[in-house]
């Protein structure tokens, strides 16, 4: 099912935003860098990717899920139910 969702290029932008981080963090760990260091950054990573989830997820209930709602679609709530069960693995 293809959708549209309001925030696409704000998650696009973030998603950059967190690979450029990551290379940073890459080149870090070849410079032989302190491991403090790594993990702060490594941890300022992971904030990030929990904040875009966020985003993916508000957009998804008030778009997706309240659009399935209305069509009917209850499959929908177990289908968030698992990648919310995944995502906090």
């Amino acid at each position: 099912m293809e959708h549209h969702h309001e925030n696409t290029q704000a998650v696009i932008n973030r998603l950059s935003r967190a690979i450029g981080h990551m290379e940073a963090i890459k080149k870090m760990v070849q410079e032989d860098r302190d491991c403090s260091e790594v993990l702060i950054q490594l941890a300022a990573v992971k904030s990030a990717v929990n904040n875009i989830a966020k985003i993916v997820l508000q957009d998804h209930i008030q778009h997706c899920v309240v659009d399935a709602i209305e069509t009917g679609d209850k499959n929908v709530l177990d289908d968030l139910s698992t990648a919310i069960d995944k995502f906090m693995k």
